[in-house]
């Protein structure tokens, strides 16, 4: 017989609006949603009583490396689940682990883990990969060790998809020769061809929507900008987020990479349903600052932890995020002014549809399965559950 939870005192975040309910969980999913008192003749079951917060349904982060010492490119088990389990700590509750530039050892290495590890129970649950590279822009590489970096290989990206259906998105810059072939090969699979580490001016990047480029890969990072050609200014990747609607965008909204008037017009002029958040987080989220390693603890490059984000060691450009999602929606209602309810509604709903995956995610709904949270008012996540199991609560 499946175990009752019953769920009181709360405030449903959802449809960008505040309304008091109470959820009953029978198992791994939702039985009902009610308003308050209309689970009075349910006596068997464990009751949680939220106080008066928030309960949504978890974050989604469709970005993210790592945390908790552990980078998904360890290609180990104890990397997956470590750091699964450290972001439901602060509020995950479904993420996409993500690789970086590498050999193709390497990346056949992480694909083959995570197929072991996939459903696993331990953390936030994994909803498919995200491949960033290794077939980037050189000028735009970032933290992207240059060596791995190449042009788009059929004969690589296609064995890659043949052996792990899990898949779900792909960043590649579209300028690069044979990325325009590459897109329609991944839509054809179900898997979304992602704009991102690229000096594309906006005739490409048009271009690629009409080869099934629909999202933008941590904008303002590692993208290009307005460029000049014998006086002649040319837009880039930066403006075509603004001007293409056909175009999804995310942000690294840890309040370092991007300053609050840069969220607050990604907000205003692209909006929430086209923008979602992402932590691009590396192994040193829920770590002590200091140095830390980016990419596989085998072959990954020297970075330092300091001022709240990953830093080159220069200390001259920034090498990824410490961030978690807590801290994205708390960023976006603090610094760009993004009603609660709004920004809870881009870290779930528009979340899950950007990856194609909002049949199944992004809402609390009768009879899925019950990813949620509880919360206050300045998102200090205070209950994390996930398919009906409570993998964290504050106290415990």
């Amino acid at each position: 017989m499946s175990t009752l939870t019953k769920i009181v005192h709360v405030n449903l975040v959802q449809d960008r609006k505040v309304t008091p309910c109470e959820i009953l969980v029978e198992g791994e999913r939702i039985a009902r949603i009610t308003p308050p008192g209309g689970l009075d003749e349910v006596t068997n079951a464990r009751v949680i009583d939220g106080e008066g917060r928030y309960v949504s349904h978890g974050f989604i982060d469709i970005h993210t490396h790592g945390g908790g010492g552990h980078d998904f490119m360890d290609g180990t088990r104890e990397a997956y689940e470590g750091a699964a389990s450290m972001h439901a700590m602060h509020g995950t509750t479904c993420m996409l682990p993500t690789s970086l530039a590498a050999s193709m050892e390497e990346l056949k290495e992480t694909l083959s883990i995570y197929e072991e590890v996939k459903d696993q129970k331990v953390g936030a649950r994994f909803l498919g990969l995200h491949l960033e590279g290794p077939y980037l822009s050189l000028n735009q590489s970032g933290a992207q060790d240059p060596k791995y970096i190449r042009d788009p290989n059929p004969e690589e990206y296609k064995l890659l998809v043949e052996m792990c259906p899990d898949i779900l998105r792909w960043t590649i810059a579209p300028e690069r020769p044979g990325a325009m072939e590459m897109g329609e090969y991944l839509r054809s699979h179900g898997i979304t061809p992602s704009i991102g580490h690229t000096d594309a001016t906006i005739d490409v990047v048009q271009e690629a929507v009409k080869h099934g480029y629909n999202h933008i890969t941590h904008l303002y990072s590692a993208c290009s900008t307005i460029t000049r050609r014998g006086g002649y200014r040319y837009p880039g990747v930066i403006e075509s987020a603004y001007l293409i609607d056909e175009l999804t965008v995310e942000v690294i909204a840890d309040g370092s990479h991007l300053p609050a008037s840069l969220l607050q017009m990604v907000y205003r002029f692209i909006g929430p349903d086209r923008t979602t958040m992402v932590t691009d987080s590396l192994r040193g989220a829920g770590m002590p600052e200091g140095d830390s390693i980016l990419g596989s603890l085998k072959n990954g490059q020297r970075v330092i932890i300091e001022d709240g984000v990953a830093k080159m060691p220069d200390r001259k450009a920034f090498a990824g995020s410490v961030a978690t999602t807590d801290r994205l929606v708390r960023n976006m209602i603090q610094l760009a002014k993004v009603p609660l309810p709004v920004a809870v509604d881009m870290q779930t709903r528009t979340a899950s549809r950007i990856i194609g995956k909002s049949d199944v995610t992004g809402v609390l709904k009768e009879g899925r399965l019950a990813d949620l949270i509880l919360f206050d008012q300045d998102i200090h996540v205070s209950l994390t559950m996930v398919g009906g199991r409570i993998l964290f609560e504050k106290g415990n």
